[in-house]
């Protein structure tokens, strides 16, 4: 794993920028999952919170420890399975945090848009269902692009020009035609991205069509505030995947381009936390009190 090879003088500067980056996220990350267990937030919209939190902490976990210690060492070498079981966890995390989003996007739709049956429709069994779901569908997507990539024949060099094991920087070491490859990416992109993407939207039409006939611009601002916590984090995620994995082999022409799926590994992680806390009047309410409480 090559990483940032050609500028040796940044390596020290890059290990403390992103193991800070990671420590935060990870306190933030656990912070925002022991938070929303408090009673008060019994609800279906922070039971999806913890589960996006995990998978946020699994995903940094993924990726990070590994590119820190390549900052440092002589040796950036990764196993060939460990380079399948990389590959593997970064698609199943990223996949299923595409179809949690959407899972997000309908619970927020039936709490505006059917309030008086929210606890009805969006009962545990069926929050469950969702998240199995969600995590069943990442599967699926994981499994398959990872056997085919690995299915490539690699006859070329062994220096991966990236931080991590990921499908752009390794079908550029096959030694075989990869152009019907690249366009089953970009049908995998719209089956994990567009599809939820366009889930997303009809709930947010919905809900903005409900948003309107309220006639309090107090219950309006509410309700606004809590639905654009949301729209920023599927904006980030899925404009990031979008530009990664649409063009796999010309995204990795630069070394600058290296860092844009950092977006989804690492920056996201950490502003998942800072958006659904600075936001959220609840979860502010319930950590202040904890934090009052351990004092």
């Amino acid at each position: 794993l090559s990483g940032l090879s050609k500028y040796p003088e940044l390596k020290h500067l890059l290990f403390f920028t992103f193991c800070l980056i990671y420590t935060i996220t990870i306190i933030g990350n656990l912070l925002i999952f022991v938070v929303t267990l408090h009673p008060s937030l019994r609800m279906p919209m922070y039971f999806f919170l913890r589960v996006l939190s995990f998978l946020d902490i699994s995903t940094a976990s993924i990726v990070v420890p590994k590119m820190l210690v390549n900052f440092l060492s002589a040796d950036r070498s990764i196993s060939y399975m460990g380079c399948v079981a990389q590959l593997y966890c970064v698609i199943f995390l990223a996949a299923t945090e595409c179809y949690l989003l959407a899972a997000m996007a309908y619970d927020r739709y039936v709490a505006i848009c059917n309030p008086l049956r929210y606890a009805i429709i969006m009962n545990s069994r069926v929050c469950l269902f969702l998240v199995l779901l969600s995590c069943c569908s990442g599967n699926v997507v994981s499994v398959v692009q990872t056997a085919w990539v690995f299915a490539l024949p690699f006859c070329g060099p062994r220096k991966i020009n990236y931080f991590f094991c990921d499908i752009p920087p390794l079908i550029m070491l096959s030694c075989t035609d990869t152009s019907l490859y690249e366009k089953q990416i970009i049908v995998a992109t719209a089956l994990v991205i567009f599809m939820p993407f366009c889930l997303i939207l009809v709930s947010y039409a919905c809900i903005i069509s409900s948003i309107l006939k309220i006639s309090s611009a107090e219950g309006r601002h509410k309700i606004f505030s809590t639905c654009s916590s949301h729209l920023t984090v599927v904006t980030l995620y899925y404009a990031s995947g979008t530009l990664i994995y649409l063009r796999p082999k010309v995204s990795y022409s630069q070394d600058a381009k290296k860092f844009m799926p950092f977006t989804y590994t690492a920056i996201i992680p950490i502003l998942n936390p800072l958006i659904y806390s600075l936001r959220n009047k609840d979860v502010k309410e319930v950590l202040i009190r904890m934090m009052s409480e351990l004092m």
